[in-house]
């Protein structure tokens, strides 16, 4: 239940930040949503958590090509790049686990 509020939640700031400065600090707002969704919902399989890796760098490449878009194009590309914001939240926490748990099983190989 949780991790649906987090992901609907962050979906409709991004969007609602595309269209409107009202929300003060937006992108600290998603990260930790993308923080607290990492840490709440870990990825265990290593292709999944490199997939999230791979996205969070390029989705903001991609979406700039969506600036060619005329009147939708600008909203189209901040939304997906506040999505980025959010998936890079993700991706951190779970690197920083991945990172917990190497460092955890590497001190028990004594």
């Amino acid at each position: 239940m949780l991790q649906k509020v987090l992901t609907w939640g962050s979906l409709a700031i991004a969007v609602i930040a595309a269209f409107t400065d009202a929300i003060p600090m937006v992108p600290l707002i998603l990260v930790v949503l993308g923080l607290i969704g990492g840490f709440m919902n870990p990825l265990e399989d290593v292709g999944t958590r490199v997939a999230y890796y791979v996205l969070a760098a390029a989705l903001p490449t991609i979406a700039n090509s969506l600036d060619a878009i005329p009147v939708l194009g600008g909203y189209a590309n901040s939304i997906l790049d506040n999505v980025a914001i959010t998936i890079a939240g993700i991706a951190l926490a779970n690197f920083l686990l991945a990172l917990y748990n190497n460092t955890m099983a590497a001190g028990n190989d004594d």
